[in-house]
């Protein structure tokens, strides 16, 4: 079993917000394979088949800097190993649109990250980051950027950076971690990970 967690912020408010990268793959995800949404307590989870796994998608709805304990009270009613977790979340020092996929490492200051791997006590859970890069300088605020929707001009990068992100989930379950990395990590622009 696989457990994919999309994290960010709950309530109308933060919706549509950079910060909320990983709740839209976990919608994007649960849209294209008919999953179905429920809440249980302080997460909303729906369970089903994802290229012939069995997979929980999750998406905690404690607030963001606190991701990390809906994940854990799940994992003991659900036992599965820590590496087969997934976590996709929003990276502001990726350039807007690139994804990253990495095994395991720091927390790089992701206060959700952090969060999960306090909760977990491992940092060897998958790490699925989508860009959404910086604000023009002086403009904004780190801190005002993340917590604002996408603009207008940023809507189609991110219609396709989930779409690679629902195609990284599934190069994951099929083909393994390394396949996904080789495939998605490259810097090759926003046509990277696309199928022909």
């Amino acid at each position: 079993m696989y457990l994919i967690a999309g994290i960010g912020n709950p309530g109308k408010v933060y919706e549509a917000t950079r910060h909320n990268a990983g709740f839209m793959l976990a919608d994007r995800l649960a849209d294209v394979y008919n999953l179905r949404f429920a809440n249980a307590g302080p997460a909303d989870i729906c369970e089903g088949a994802i290229c012939g796994r069995e997979v929980i998608v999750v998406k905690p709805q404690t607030f963001m800097n606190r991701s990390g304990e809906p994940l854990a009270a799940l994992l003991e009613r659900r036992p599965a190993p820590v590496e087969s977790i997934i976590v996709a979340y929003d990276d502001c020092d990726l350039p807007f649109g690139r994804l990253r996929l990495r095994s395991n490492g720091s927390t790089g200051g992701h206060k959700g990250i952090d969060s999960i791997s306090r909760c977990l006590g491992s940092t060897d859970f998958l790490r699925l980051r989508l860009g959404i890069g910086r604000p023009v300088s002086g403009r904004m605020s780190l801190a005002d950027y993340v917590l604002a929707p996408f603009d207008t001009a940023q809507l189609h990068g991110l219609d396709e950076m989930l779409g690679r992100g629902v195609a990284c989930i599934e190069t994951i379950l099929t083909h393994g971690i390394a396949a996904a990395m080789n495939r998605f990590n490259p810097a090759a622009g926003l046509d990277n990970g696309k199928t022909s």
